[in-house]
């Protein structure tokens, strides 16, 4: 059975950094697209950074682009991202995936995603 667990979520004042990390267990994921997702209440899923199957092709949303920065480390089948200079409007529930069957072209598109973490909140103070 496939689980990813988020941590690193917290409260942090603007132009803070958190580190979010997803640790990814009961399957090989190296050849499966990474990626980290935001959900802001009443607010649809948004795609911020992933990273392509094994090909170390990394993918930014331009909301983040500049401030974010999405890793990972295949030997602990785990994901991170880095986050700075944050934003109240950064705050939302963050949540890893995994897809392991997408093609480049949908990898901004949650639904292309087959396992999903619980999300860990990251909540910016102004």
């Amino acid at each position: 059975q496939v689980r990813l667990i988020e941590s690193g979520g917290d409260v942090v004042q603007t132009g803070g950094s958190l580190r979010l990390s997803c640790a990814a267990s009961g399957g090989t994921f190296t050849q499966c697209t990474m990626a980290w997702f935001r959900q802001a209440p009443g607010q649809a899923r948004e795609f911020l950074a992933g990273s392509f199957r094994d090909t170390g092709r990394t993918s930014y949303a331009d909301s983040v682009k500049g401030r974010f920065t999405f890793s990972k480390d295949n030997s602990k089948s785990t994901m991170y991202l880095q986050m700075n200079s944050l934003k109240p409007e950064d705050t939302a529930l963050y949540s890893c995936a995994v897809g392991c069957r997408l093609i480049l072209s949908s990898m901004r598109a949650d639904t292309s995603y087959e396992y999903w973490g619980q999300g860990t909140q990251v909540t910016v103070a102004s």
